[in-house]
């Protein structure tokens, strides 16, 4: 089945929810204006997407189990980290199945995806190059060859610029068949020639401890720990911990759980009736007792009083953001 389309979201909340194939815990850094543009090709065996976001933020991704994932950055400068690895163009991770991890953007990022079934990327591989091809049980970060990178992120750049400039082109199967069969082509080739850049045991161990980490904060959403908790509930020494959130968001666990906290509470707001809503209510909803420190807190990352984000929250509780040009 053939289809397409691009969408701009300058609500954090909503664009996690409508990137195909993902599921993103979005952690805003900054108090830079929110906007995220997603183009999405769905063709008969592949799917591309393409996200350029505005704000640099700290997002937890799990992938869909069920197919083959390759991500990848569109551009240099900010490199975007991934599991505290800062990636260039023309290199990707060939990603493990249903692959849960960090990923960190300085400034504005732009980075794609693809992905399909291992079946298929299977026969491909075998069409192509003769070799049978298995779903990686960890994720490889490869370098891939300057012509073949070239090639690749041409023909995956002509698909997602298509789909904003001419999307009557994608609905004629021809075209459609032509630029898959370039793009699946390019793509094992790719994957077949990539050098593998970093890789070892010890990167995954402290993955599955931040993945831990993860589901921990999640558990308790508002409610602060202090480390000895987060490290008894995640069973690891707080010197682990610290090192492992060192390297994969560049925080301490204590300050991205508050972090993380203070974006729960601007979604909150971003969401309640400014005439029912107490801020001081919301605040002790997401662990934060004085509404002095709080407010301080709050402006200090996203740049204004909460009092101003509630202001901008409709009678219906749906935030209406201006777009940023």
């Amino acid at each position: 089945m053939i289809g397409c389309g691009t969408n701009t979201f300058t609500d954090p909340d909503d664009y996690p929810r409508n990137v195909p194939g993902l599921t993103i815990a979005l952690v805003l850094t900054r108090s830079d204006a929110f906007r995220s543009d997603v183009t999405w090709v769905q063709l008969d065996h592949i799917r591309l997407v393409r996200i350029v976001e505005r704000a640099p933020r700290i997002a937890f991704i799990s992938l869909a189990p069920a197919p083959v994932f390759v991500s990848f950055p569109l551009h240099n400068d900010p490199q975007p980290v991934w599991n505290g690895v800062p990636l260039r163009r023309g290199e990707m991770i060939l990603h493990s199945r249903g692959e849960h991890f960090h990923q960190q953007t300085l400034g504005s990022a732009r980075w794609g995806l693809v992905s399909l079934t291992p079946d298929q990327l299977h026969r491909f591989s075998r069409t192509l190059t003769g070799e049978d091809w298995e779903p990686p049980k960890v994720p490889r970060f490869l370098r891939m060859p300057p012509k073949v990178s070239g090639r690749f992120l041409r023909l995956y750049t002509q698909a997602c610029d298509l789909v904003r400039s001419r999307p009557d082109l994608m609905a004629h199967r021809e075209v459609a068949r032509a630029l898959e069969q370039d793009l699946i082509h390019a793509l094992v080739q790719a994957l077949t020639s990539g050098k593998p850049r970093c890789s070892s045991t010890t990167r995954q161990r402290h993955a599955a401890i931040m993945d831990r980490f993860e589901h921990v904060l999640e558990s308790q959403r508002g409610r602060p720990l202090p480390t000895s908790a987060l490290c008894a509930a995640i069973g690891v020494p707080e010197r682990t911990l610290r090192m492992c959130c060192a390297e994969f968001i560049g925080r301490s666990p204590l300050s991205y759980a508050r972090l993380r906290r203070l974006n729960l509470a601007r979604s909150q707001l971003m969401r309640s009736n400014i005439a029912t809503a107490s801020i001081a209510t919301i605040a002790r909803n997401f662990g934060f007792s004085e509404p002095g420190r709080f407010a301080a807190a709050y402006r200090s990352i996203f740049g204004e009083a909460p009092s101003a984000t509630l202001r901008r929250s409709t009678v219906d509780g749906l935030s209406s953001f201006d777009s940023v040009p």
